[in-house]
């Protein structure tokens, strides 16, 4: 089977790009607003991904951007604005107007529309979920599952898939030509954590999973409520910094910011959890390639399940 081939929108530093790459599939575009942010991906991806750059496939704002531009792709790739949805935020959803946030999705769905890739894989804040009394979320699934995908969702931690942090956030799956209720795709299970905190800091830490990265409120005291970045270790508060930042969210100790200690810090506050994107990565991976095998006769839940172990 040949190479699956993404896209990567509202790319960040390029965490859905290096997962969907450690699992053997092809990033062919990617969309990043934030100039600091694309200078980040392009320092960390131009050697993983040289053909993205010599056809300059490194895009700026999703809106200016033709669908008839876009090149053919497997795979939409998302974390698709969060702050018209999150917790801290005014939770405007749909009717956020800075910088057209709110709308995003429905570009998402246009380009889904116009381009039939064979899957989605969405990402934002769990309260995406409870926003506007769930009619957000179901607006997002009926448009989706109106374009001919099912869709299959869950609440997924970092620290489901190994990663000391706990960063719930709602994951959005969806393969084209199935109906939810008939499709046999699944999460992936849990996995043990790789490593703790204390793994992390080279010491005794007092938690074993880590707070969930921020963008903002850097420099609130431990005992605040609102301190995501002190931790007891030793006996003694650390801060945390980049390189413990870079192991939370999954992301190579040679990954390369060249920028700013506090944009890098933001930079991953705004990131994606690498692992837990990887193993769903994976999972959607093998079942499209169990899907390109159904003419063998692997038709059944139960056959799917016996063919996923060995692809």
């Amino acid at each position: 089977m040949k190479k699956l081939k993404f896209i990567d929108l509202f790319a960040g530093i390029g965490g859905f790009h290096l997962a969907f790459h450690n699992v053997g599939a092809e990033c062919v575009m990617a969309s990043e607003i934030d100039i600091h942010a694309r200078k980040t991906y392009e320092v960390n991806f131009s050697k993983l991904s040289p053909k993205l750059f010599n056809e300059d496939m490194l895009k700026g704002d999703l809106l200016k951007i033709p669908v008839s531009d876009i090149p053919d792709f497997d795979i939409l790739c998302a974390g698709f604005p969060c702050q018209p949805f999150s917790q801290i935020g005014y939770r405007r959803g749909f009717l956020d107007s800075h910088e057209n946030r709110g709308n995003m999705f429905f570009e998402i769905a246009n380009i889904i529309e116009k381009k039939k890739p064979h899957a989605f894989f969405l990402e934002n804040v769990r309260h995406l979920l409870k926003h506007d009394n769930g009619d957000t979320f179901r607006v997002i699934k009926d448009v989706l599952e109106g374009l001919g995908y099912s869709f299959h969702y869950k609440v997924v931690k970092a620290s489901d898939y190994g990663l000391p942090q706990h960063r719930p956030r709602v994951f959005m799956v969806g393969f084209r030509g199935e109906k939810t209720n008939n499709s046999s795709f699944m999460f992936p299970a849990k996995k043990p954590l790789i490593y703790d905190m204390s793994d992390i800091f080279q010491g005794e830490c007092e938690k074993q999973i880590g707070f969930t990265l921020r963008v903002g409120g850097r420099g609130s005291k431990i005992h605040d409520r609102r301190n995501w970045e002190f931790y007891r270790v030793d006996g003694s508060v650390k801060r945390l910094g980049v390189k413990e930042g870079k192991m939370m969210q999954g992301f190579p100790l040679d990954f390369v910011f060249p920028v700013s200690e506090s944009q890098s810090m933001k930079q991953l506050g705004n990131s994606v959890a690498v692992k837990a994107i990887e193993e769903v990565a994976k999972q959607i991976v093998q079942y499209l390639k169990v899907k390109n095998l159904k003419y063998e006769g692997i038709l059944s839940m139960k056959d799917y399940e016996s063919k996923l172990a060995y692809v």
